[in-house]
């Protein structure tokens, strides 16, 4: 009974310490914002009403009768990197950076943002140089990301690795698909040269870091093609199905040629031909399509291309239904046909495109990393009408 009423003569208290706590808090948190420059609030207020430009006079005013305020020195910084004024961002950045009593924490951040200054504005060598400098900071993480981005952009294979691997040991996440793929930047800059003896380790290693790389297993197959060892590349090249079924039509061709070359392309043909049951493409049909016709004629490969229409009715099937018909169509026909053939593959050209499954990039080839935002292994190998019919 004690308990219970000390306990109910505590309440009060308790409440009446709060709100004093209370109350001390909003005194500070006032006192704090009346500390503040006016033109603070009132940059701030158009940045969110979207207003950049009077937000950046409302802070250089504040920079100028407050010279030592490093946060307004940040935020106009970034206001000006963000609008492409990089040499004003720069100069910002540069002019905080010359202050001796900036303390160590704030001196890493603004080579940072020096750093981003230089990298928007193309300064690549001297973006790489402050980046450097952060490596034993705070922003080690940030520098290290920066730097993979630079050697990617300089192609700069060997070190796009180096900081690739730097920064799967920091614990910023796993890298292999990135590192495969420099490896084979680099094995296709020896197949260019004719230099296939100097890939082939490049493409195990990628290999080695991403089993299921289907480019570093194309470059392989043409690495050892350049060698004349035309069954190795085909065994080599029959191992994309295992690793992605959908990628075979980028091998398709590849794996014809070879059969052609070794005497056995109705072997190629009926390979391809299965590949279509487990993955139908218009790539792939386009690859069987003129390979049928030479082997078994016109009329097995107007039979092969209605079966694939009627299973995945696309325009891209269609267009190429059409060529097979006007291949033998009688005289009385031709004229039609040709006219419809040429309307259809006005509208299959827009629709034969890869999409980027990042940024939405669209392109008329298939790329390991895409034009737009610089992703690896972004693009499906499938066109986009055919993504759509299958979704």
């Amino acid at each position: 009974m004690e308990f219970e009423l000390w306990l109910l003569l505590g309440i009060p208290v308790f409440f009446a310490l709060g709100w004093i706590a209370a109350r001390v808090d909003i005194k500070q948190l006032v006192s704090e914002s009346r500390s503040l420059p006016r033109g603070y609030f009132t940059g701030l207020n158009h940045l969110l009403n979207d207003q950049p430009d009077k937000a950046i006079d409302a802070f250089i005013e504040i920079v100028k009768l407050d010279p030592e305020t490093a946060d307004m020195h940040f935020a106009l910084g970034n206001l000006f990197r963000r609008r492409g004024e990089t040499e004003r961002a720069i100069r910002v950045h540069q002019n905080l950076l010359s202050r001796p009593d900036l303390p160590q924490e704030q001196q890493a951040h603004a080579e940072f943002e020096l750093g981003q200054d230089y990298l928007k504005a193309g300064l690549l060598d001297r973006a790489e140089e402050t980046f450097n400098r952060l490596l034993a900071t705070q922003y080690a993480v940030q520098a290290r990301r920066a730097l993979l981005e630079i050697f990617q952009r300089e192609k700069e294979w060997p070190r796009a690795i180096e900081a690739a691997i730097g920064l799967q040991e920091s614990g910023a996440g796993a890298r292999q698909k990135e590192i495969a793929q420099f490896y084979c930047e680099l094995a296709q800059d020896a197949l260019v040269h004719m230099h296939p003896d100097d890939a082939l380790p490049l493409l195990e290693k990628a290999l080695q870091t991403d089993r299921k790389n289907v480019r570093a297993t194309l470059l392989l197959g043409d690495a050892q093609l350049a060698k004349h060892d035309v069954e190795g590349a085909l065994l080599t090249w029959r191992r994309v199905e295992q690793q992605s079924v959908p990628h075979v039509a980028l091998v398709a061709q590849r794996l014809m040629d070879g059969y052609r070359k070794v005497g056995r392309p109705q072997e190629g043909v009926n390979l391809l031909k299965s590949y279509l049951e487990e993955a139908s493409s218009i790539d792939l049909i386009e690859v069987v399509f003129k390979a049928v016709i030479e082997l078994d004629g016109v009329e097995a490969a107007k039979q092969l291309v209605s079966a694939e229409l009627r299973r995945t009715p696309t325009l891209l099937g269609l267009d190429k239904l059409l060529e097979a018909r006007l291949m033998d169509a009688p005289a009385s026909l031709f004229s039609e046909l040709s006219m419809v053939k040429n309307l259809v593959h006005g509208y299959t050209q827009k629709l034969a495109r890869y999409q980027c499954s990042h940024c939405g990039f669209k392109a008329r080839q298939f790329y390991w990393q895409c034009p737009g935002c610089s992703r690896w292994e972004t693009y499906p190998p499938r066109r986009t009408e055919e993504l759509n019919v299958m979704n």
